[in-house]
């Protein structure tokens, strides 16, 4: 406000010269055009801000969508954020499913495009301009780049190193080539903790650590001729000497993060699975427990790490991680 009326009180004084240095009368509708703002160019604040160039814009890909029919879209990664440029379409994760999303219209006909952005939970962003037809030619797409071999110096045209709140200060894309990399030597650092018990062996093979993050990688071996399936794996502190267990005595650790996650181990078949957890110590008096249940069944695992298991985690050297 204290701006505009300090232009308007500037505009009147140059008129006002203008008009005794010309002999010209200066009318009132005269002083009100010269207070109307200019057209734009392009060059936000008179040209002391940076032009977004070209080459630092991300394209997006078209997409057609229609009011009778659904577009299925498949990610490589977990959804984990949707905008949608307006009401005119829908969009939600296809039920049972984190990875897939689907799209249609909203309104019959809408005749003004619009667009779409997704986040994957690997750190990319997808960028989509949607217009409607009667007959869209893709309904099912896959959004997976053929082109990237997974080498972290052949990045794929979605890898733009987006953070995510829950895995701090860290890139998705390197905890996805940590991952890689842990379950690729699938070195076994860690000999003393596990537990086998009728026919099925649970290990602990390594903790490793790099930017407040472990990971845990685990293996699970079936030595029986009858399918492993997993119904769940927990985590929890708890209290070394427990006499009555009660849900004040013990604190459940949420993975953040699940490599190669397993939900079957086939007879006489090894699997191996990578979590990532944020960086926890464990207070004395008190051990971490991890826990593997059979669906449907009572071949149950489970092991004890100490506090001196997780402190001795083997650091993580990102330059050499393949």
């Amino acid at each position: 406000m204290k701006k505009s009326i300090i232009l308007f009180v500037m505009a009147i004084m140059v008129l006002t010269v203008y008009a005794q240095s010309s002999d010209v009368e200066v009318t009132a509708d005269e002083i009100q055009e010269a207070m109307l703002p200019k057209p734009s160019f392009g060059d936000y604040f008179e040209g002391y801000t940076k032009k977004i160039t070209y080459d630092r814009m991300i394209p997006p890909y078209g997409l057609e969508v229609t009011f009778e029919k659904t577009v299925h879209i498949i990610f490589p990664s977990e959804i984990s954020y949707v905008d949608l440029g307006s009401s005119n379409i829908l969009a939600r994760k296809a039920t049972g499913s984190e990875n897939v999303i689907r799209v249609k219209a909203a309104v019959r006909g809408f005749e003004t495009e619009t667009n779409m952005a997704v986040i994957t939970c690997d750190g990319s962003f997808y960028t989509f301009n949607i217009k409607y037809v009667d007959e869209p030619q893709k309904l099912n797409v896959e959004m997976r780049d053929f082109m990237h071999d997974g080498e972290a110096v052949n990045r794929p045209n979605n890898a733009l190193e987006i953070y995510l709140k829950e895995l701090g200060n860290e890139s998705p894309k390197l905890v996805n080539l940590i991952n890689h990399s842990i379950y690729k030597n699938n070195k076994r650092h860690v000999k003393h903790i596990g537990s086998k018990r009728f026919g099925i062996q649970y290990l602990l093979k390594g903790v490793y650590t790099h930017n407040g993050l472990l990971y845990l990688h685990t293996q699970v071996k079936n030595d029986s001729n009858v399918p492993f399936d997993i119904d769940f794996i927990r985590m929890k502190i708890v209290d070394k000497k427990v006499a009555k267990r009660t849900a004040i005595q013990e604190t459940v650790i949420y993975p953040i993060r699940a490599y190669n996650y397993l939900t079957m181990v086939r007879g006489n078949k090894t699997e191996r699975s990578v979590f990532v957890i944020d960086k926890i110590t464990i207070p004395d008096g008190k051990q971490m427990v991890i826990e593997l249940f059979e669906k449907n069944g009572g071949r149950h695992q489970q092991f004890i790490v100490e506090n001196s298991d997780l402190t001795r985690a083997r650091v993580i050297n990102e330059l050499k991680v393949k």
